[in-house]
């Protein structure tokens, strides 16, 4: 059996290795395969393994052996599902695997924006401390998290995550989502109230017809003045030059982004130059316990998928 990696360096290093697949057969890694290569490189392949890369009619033209494609994701927009479906391939993804280190990521960056460290280090590190007449400089403005209202839109499993760190800051915890879900300490409202209502505006659900561009000029209008957006999710629900727009003109006090429409970054990308915003390059997914736990996950999957008793399965 012949097991092909698509884009293998966006999740191994030298840390972190897919070497547990080779009990299921030949492993063939490619570090990271242009759109026109994929094709041929999954001509004779059995299974295809890929985090971001692109599978659709065009890309699995040639794989005719293919019966299983394994993302090192959770997300599959980038899998053409109907096109599977229709040849017989089965996808299976790899769910939950990151919600703790998103969740991290989320109040990191929740805490860089309304802590500064990073501007107080600098402050630090420029003497400046040394020439300060008090022993405690009010450079930059603190917050409080505790009393402060977060809203969460998309109460998966890394909303929850969220949601239960928040309640140990003390914050009042408010919450979007499509279909009703309980969950303790945290009241389900409509978008539109979590948007008037929210000092924090969290994004936490998949990207999707319905999620594309959901944060726009019109909805960042409905935030209060002075709140905060938090996108670790997918760069497609957000119009980026609308969240450049409010934060050049003060309605939103700053913003959070771990993730990009385009990524890598564009050389020209908008949010570089806006005000009060603080840009991580989609590493929220990538501790080094996380990126373990996820190769564990896929070769269980594929473990299941040939001995019949498929899990994950998104196809």
């Amino acid at each position: 059996m012949k097991i092909v990696l698509t884009d293998a360096q966006t999740v191994v290093d030298e840390l972190v290795t897919a070497d547990c697949l080779s009990e299921f057969g030949e492993v063939v890694s490619h570090g990271l395969l242009a759109y026109d290569e994929v094709a041929e490189a999954l001509a004779d392949a059995d299974i295809a393994v890929v985090n971001k890369t692109l599978l659709n009619s065009y890309t699995l033209r040639f794989a005719t052996k293919l019966k299983y494609i394994g993302l090192f994701a959770t997300g599959y927009n980038n899998i053409d599902v109907a096109y599977c479906r229709a040849h017989g391939i089965t996808v299976c993804n790899a769910g939950a695997y990151s919600t703790n280190a998103v969740a991290q990521q989320t109040f990191a960056l929740i805490l860089a924006h309304y802590n500064k460290v990073a501007a107080y280090h600098r402050f630090v590190q420029d003497d400046r401390w040394k020439r300060s007449p008090t022993f405690s400089p009010f450079v930059y403005p603190l917050h409080e998290l505790s009393g402060k209202t977060l809203g969460i839109v998309g109460l998966g499993a890394i909303g929850r995550e969220v949601a239960a760190i928040a309640n140990a800051f003390h914050m009042r915890v408010i919450a979007y989502n499509r279909s009703r879900r309980d969950v303790a300490n945290v009241e389900q409202v409509s978008f539109e109230r979590l948007l008037h209502e929210s000092d924090i505006v969290s994004v936490h659900c998949p990207l999707n017809p319905d999620s594309e561009n959901l944060f726009n000029r019109e909805t960042f209008h409905q935030m209060k003045p002075g709140a905060l957006f938090v996108n670790t999710a997918r760069g497609g629900v957000v119009v980026e030059q609308d969240l450049y727009d409010a934060l050049e003109s003060g309605h939103l006090g700053g913003a959070c982004i771990d993730v990009l429409r385009v990524e890598p970054m564009e050389e020209r990308c908008i949010l570089t130059q806006a005000k009060n915003c603080i840009i991580t390059p989609h590493v929220a997914w990538a501790p080094l316990e996380t990126r373990q736990r996820l190769m564990g996950i896929v070769a269980d999957n594929i473990r299941h998928y040939l001995n019949g008793t498929p899990i994950n399965v998104v196809s």
